[in-house]
């Protein structure tokens, strides 16, 4: 029998030969808040708690954020989802956490902060070394080893960053972390990264599934700096006795390796398997499919999922983005979004032959990296609802794109589950499957990385044999919609004439690039 002190300071007796641990704690460090869920055996969230903390912004172009705030509203979120389910602390079979991924945190030998700040996935201070990065070695020449094309986010460049402006942050360092192997770290004592993350540090070799000489030679790093790699399931540790003074809870729970906040948001959605993809349309839509191999080309990123396939995908800026900006420029926010929606349906599938380019913020990777949005084929007949639902088809067709990329390198796609804040409007699925030709699947829970951590924890603790077999007791669906054949027809040659379109309107961009106002300023 265990007698705990639960979150409240309050004694529950818990006799575990009697009660075997029935319950897993999800830890997510996202961009705004920690959150912490408590999830019984059949994955119903029994607690859930949040705490924001301050993004830093000292400069345009930074993202800053503290490493001591994310343990913090760990241990409050922690401490309430406690305080809400009896005996909590002795039914715990398990810990998980994911995170945000690619922000830089590092550690002395003593377990110290060397930096009390740090710069985050969307942080661009290392734009210059990107660039310089490329014109002396050119986006493709470490693909193959790397599975991924330069690009600002990777910790390999940050860290070439701390080198070369905080040296001394740098060289007091002995271990490396990304947001989630530091609260792990604050749980246990334990130093380690699972290989999911890693994949998306341009550091890891992932052919060989380890750290890569060559690469740390490259950006002038020291290979002792880069943590231990371990999968996900794992258990990393347990809690240790000032993490449990600090959290409430109970001393020796498992603690698993964990993964990013994307791998497990994609487990939490049964997406592990190749042939299957992920639609996440919130500001921005990412769209993911699951190969067995990485799938190599200069505008694709992958990371590596939790059962070893690869998740490839490619992230669309202006996603959720253009119906914003669209009710901004039609209606002055004025409209809600049911309204705009309706508008839409309101309008015939291709909306008379209208297309719309939804590039307002340029593309992502590739050449048109100053890509512009625009409406092609406007004529007198075409109304707001015309407009709205080629912003809609839009996404749709520029997402499409993408995944024929994917496609033409090997990858298949026979299904895709949906999440975000566009998988609540239907209307948006039924032309996103009708464009994409294949079924899309809602979840049941919209937690889907809380979920994706219950999951890893289940298996960790020895509640489930293994992840697929997780996936299968957790991850409910709660439709399925198909394509619309008709839809289907009108929309096979729009999709030709958008491809066309992208294509043709490159050489135009720079000269549009000349007529924005920044530039006539200077």
């Amino acid at each position: 029998m265990i007698v705990l002190p639960n979150a409240l300071g309050l004694i529950h007796n818990y006799d575990t030969r009697m009660n075997p641990p029935d319950l897993l704690l999800a830890i997510d460090v996202g961009t705004g808040s920690v959150r912490a869920a408590l999830v019984n055996a059949t994955g119903r969230t029994e607690a859930f708690a949040a705490r924001e903390h301050e993004q830093i912004v000292p400069r345009f172009g930074w993202s800053e954020q503290r490493p001591a705030d994310w343990w913090h509203g760990a241990v409050e979120s922690i401490r309430r989802v406690l305080a809400e389910v009896q005996d909590a602390p002795g039914r715990l079979a398990g810990v998980a956490a994911c995170g945000q991924m690619h922000g830089t945190v590092l550690i002395d030998a003593d377990g110290n902060l060397t930096l009390n700040e740090v710069s985050l996935w969307n942080d661009k201070r290392t734009r210059s070394l990107v660039d310089r990065f490329t014109q002396a070695y050119g986006a493709e020449a470490f693909l193959s080893l790397t599975a991924n094309p330069p690009t600002v986010a990777w910790p390999a460049f940050k860290l070439q960053w701390i080198r070369e402006h905080q040296a001394e942050a740098y060289a007091r360092a002995s271990t490396v972390f990304m947001p989630k192997d530091y609260i792990n770290f604050r749980l246990t004592g334990e130093r380690a990264i699972d290989l999911s993350e890693a994949s998306c540090t341009y550091l890891l070799d992932v052919g060989a599934s380890c750290w890569s000489p060559e690469l740390a030679g490259v950006f002038g790093l020291e290979m002792g700096k880069l943590p231990p790699l371990r999968r996900p399931a794992d258990v990393l540790g347990q809690v240790s006795k000032p993490a449990a003074a600090e959290t409430g809870l109970r001393e020796g729970t498992p603690v698993m390796v964990g993964a990013g906040d994307y791998p497990l948001t994609l487990l939490g959605s049964g997406v592990i398997e190749p042939g299957m993809g992920s639609d996440v349309t919130g500001t921005s839509t990412l769209i993911t499919v699951m190969a067995n191999e990485p799938v190599l080309d200069p505008v694709i990123t992958n990371v590596q999922g939790v059962t070893g396939s690869w998740a490839a995908f490619t992230i669309l800026d202006a996603g959720g983005d253009a119906m914003r900006w669209a009710r901004r420029a039609f209606h002055e926010n004025q409209y809600p979004y049911t309204q705009i929606v309706e508008l839409a349906a309101s309008a015939p599938a291709g909306a008379e032959a209208l297309l719309f380019l939804p590039y307002l913020n340029g593309e992502r990777l590739g050449n048109n990296v100053n890509a512009r949005g625009q409406f092609v084929g406007l004529t007198g007949r075409h109304g707001l609802a015309h407009l709205h639902r080629a912003v809609m088809e839009g996404v749709a067709f520029a997402s499409a794109r993408n995944v024929q990329i994917m496609k033409r390198r090997g990858a298949t796609l026979d299904r895709l589950v949906a999440a975000g804040g566009g998988a609540k409007t239907r209307l948006w699925l039924e032309i996103k499957a009708s464009i994409y030709q294949c079924p899309i699947l809602t979840t049941v829970d919209a937690e889907c990385g809380v979920l994706g951590c219950a999951i890893l924890a289940a298996v960790g603790a020895g509640l489930q044999p293994d992840v697929p077999s997780a996936v299968s007791h957790f991850v409910k669906y709660a439709e399925e919609i198909p394509p619309n054949e008709v839809w289907m027809e009108r929309y096979a040659p729009m999709q030709g004439l958008f491809d066309d379109l992208c294509i043709a309107g490159a050489p135009f961009w720079q000269r549009f690039d000349r007529l924005s106002p920044e530039t006539q300023a200077n």
